[in-house]
């Protein structure tokens, strides 16, 4: 069994898009609704044409491979109105999540965004996944939140603790 070790964390590049495509394999519907907040049986087609067009400062993706394949991505994209703050969200393929691989991705993305100014991330997180909001409160105790509509928007000051 492959370990944390094993996998390889850098910036989303122009020949990901199929890697990106084949990562649905590995993605249950129920982690495709909490990520996207629709029901969709792959990553949707608009997802894979918004990473085409990162321009590596106020829209960065990080990914996770593993043998060549990606097995999780985190991005962020800045406010236009608010420039030190962006939004942030994580996907990880259903057989390593809980094992650090989108803390990793978050470390790493949260690293580029304070060296580009960016001093707080935001993250809406369906309130139904108990297990990533205990966690992010876990992981980042100077995270301030509030719930409206069926999420938790977070606040989440940089650096990252």
């Amino acid at each position: 069994m492959p370990t944390l070790e094993d996998v390889r964390v850098r910036p989303y590049g122009v020949g990901d898009r199929e890697r990106l495509r084949r990562m649905s394999r590995h993605l249950s519907r129920n982690s495709l609704y909490l990520r996207f907040f629709s029901g969709t049986p792959r990553i949707p087609d608009h997802y894979v044409r918004a990473m085409d067009r990162l321009d590596h400062w106020d829209r960065e993706a990080m990914v996770a491979l593993l043998a060549g394949e990606i097995i999780g991505i985190a991005e962020y994209v800045r406010d236009d109105q608010s420039t030190w703050r962006a939004e942030i969200a994580v996907l990880v393929a259903d057989p390593w999540q809980r094992c650090g691989i989108g803390g990793r991705l978050v470390a790493d993305l949260a690293g580029l965004a304070g060296r580009r100014g960016i001093t707080e991330f935001r993250a809406d997180v369906i309130q139904t996944n108990r297990e990533v909001v205990l966690a992010v409160r876990d992981a980042w105790p100077t995270a301030t939140s509030r719930t409206a509509e069926g999420a938790t928007r977070f606040r989440l000051p940089l650096p990252m603790p």
